[in-house]
């Protein structure tokens, strides 16, 4: 009861209202644009939720990324350019639904598809994250170690044929955690005579410069980048669906969310991978495969649900145990860190009022999508059209004047701008960027409890084998790596064969 009066508390409260609104808002022209996806929108405004109340903060930008979801279809629909990458899927069906002047029921489909998809998905982060949370209350500070590295451990999986280059980037990662004042000695480190590194590198800096100024180094080193992206037609209408056809498409739906609460609850599935295989399964199961590929209706709503549940699903792990298995939910958890809030169990007891109105924010986030989503079409399709210099000036705009709004630092704009070097030059070579992100944000925690669990045994490491959670965990960690470093070495015998095998 408790925490249903902490939800309505959350649902009435003006000031959480106004943040989902401008959230939702913001998401959903964030993900029309083509290229800046739900994480890029989410870190756009990270700078500016400082001054915010803790809950407003968290509200904001947990409804970008809800918003953000469903408007990466709206470009996936209208001009074949998936605004997000989990809308790549719907790409296959909506575009060919739009040259069949269908593109306003793709629209509908995508919109109360989503809709759909993140409620139930709510559903399971409000019933699954605090039972989960509550098994990590036995954490010692071996375990939780090993938690940190079980969560490095993911680099693997989220490094698919570049796990060498993952495994750099997280170290990398764990480098720029260790720069400031040590944890448990006090003595400062790597900080080369500079004042301002003696708190550290903050994570914020970091995550504007490898995913915001790193993005717009790219897209200015596209060619013919000048020019505006010009929707076949301006005149769509958004057409939602009647209950009979949703009801028709109902084994869809329920593929998309069985789908997207698997891939979401795992830390680096992602809303992309449950896309397609919601997309694969649905034309498995299909009455009428034979119209996947040429407008399917199931094509575009079983993606759509998923990607949907999953903005949901994937707050699951980083709110239970901290551990962000994706560049949004990262973005998220420095949310929760800037206002001094540490995802995990204690969580529960000593800020429920957070936890519980953040489901009361993500359900009204959800509501709003529907409502906002059936009026925003015309000005998403306008946006859409601008010429990209003009945007992504715009975006470096709110990337300089929101960094510079935290501390007023000049040194902080310069951090962010080396960062977005060094995230350029990752992309050029081909090195993922969430291992370091990750690398970044767990680095405190497996630091700190390291040197805390060697403290209690005088430097004896045999304690991270002698306690039950911290034995599983590691074995789990090693379990991921050896796996992935497997299916690395199957890569590399044969290239050619499992290049093929997507063809097929």
């Amino acid at each position: 009861m408790e925490g249903l009066y902490y939800g309505w508390q959350a649902v009435t409260s003006m000031p959480v209202l106004l943040a989902a609104i401008g959230g939702v808002t913001w998401g959903i022209l964030g993900g029309a644009l083509p290229g800046i996806s739900p994480s890029i929108a989410m870190a756009l405004l990270l700078p500016f939720t400082y001054n915010l109340p803790p809950l407003v903060a968290v509200v904001l930008l947990a409804s970008v990324y809800v918003g953000a979801e469903y408007g990466g279809s709206i470009p996936a629909i209208l001009i074949r350019t998936p605004g997000t990458n989990s809308a790549a899927a719907t790409v296959i069906d909506g575009y060919e639904m739009q040259r069949q002047g269908r593109g306003g029921e793709a629209l509908g489909l995508s919109l109360v598809g989503g809709t759909i998809g993140g409620l139930f998905g709510l559903i399971l982060l409000s019933t699954l994250t605090e039972p989960l949370a509550s098994l990590a209350l036995v954490f010692t500070p071996p375990a939780y170690f090993a938690l940190g590295i079980l969560g490095i451990s993911i680099i693997g999986s989220l490094s698919e044929g570049a796990l060498l280059k993952g495994l750099i980037a997280g170290v990398l990662g764990l480098m720029i955690a260790t720069v400031g004042t040590d944890p448990i000695s006090g003595v400062s480190r790597f900080t080369f005579g500079k004042p301002e590194l003696l708190e550290g590198i903050h994570f914020i800096l970091v995550m504007l410069g490898i995913f915001a100024v790193a993005e717009l180094m790219a897209q200015a080193g596209e060619e013919r980048w000048t020019e505006g992206t010009k929707p076949e037609t301006s005149t769509t209408r958004l057409r939602l669906p009647s209950l009979a056809t949703l009801w028709r498409l109902r084994r869809a739906q329920g593929i998309g969310c069985v789908l997207g609460a698997i891939e979401g609850a795992i830390p680096g599935g992602g809303g992309s991978v449950a896309a397609f295989l919601s997309y694969n399964e649905a034309r498995r199961w299909s009455k009428e495969p034979e119209k996947f590929g040429k407008g399917s209706e199931e094509g575009v709503i079983a993606p759509e649900t998923a990607n949907n549940v999953v903005s949901a699903t994937a707050i699951v792990p980083t709110l239970s145990f901290g551990i962000p298995g994706s560049n949004s939910t990262a973005i998220l958890l420095g949310g929760f860190l800037i206002h001094g809030l540490q995802p995990g169990p204690m969580l529960f007891t000593t800020n429920p009022e957070i936890v519980y109105g953040l489901f009361g924010g993500l359900f009204t986030a959800n509501i709003l999508m529907f409502l906002i989503g059936a009026v925003i079409l015309t000005p998403c399709i306008w946006l859409v059209r601008r010429p990209k210099p003009y945007l992504m000036a715009a975006i470096f705009g709110l990337v300089v004047s929101g960094v510079y709004a935290i501390d007023h630092s000049l040194f902080d704009l310069t951090i962010v701008l080396v960062a977005g070097v060094v995230g350029f030059i990752m992309r050029k070579f081909g090195f993922p960027t969430l291992p370091l992100i990750l690398g970044l944000v767990l680095g405190y925690m497996i630091e700190s409890n390291y040197r805390r669990a060697l403290l209690i045994t005088n430097g004896d490491h045999i304690v991270f084998l002698q306690d039950g959670v911290s034995l599983g965990l590691l074995a789990c960690a090693a379990l991921i790596v050896g796996l992935s470093a497997m299916r690395e070495i199957r890569r590399m015998r044969n290239p050619i064969k499992l290049e093929e095998a997507p063809a097929h």
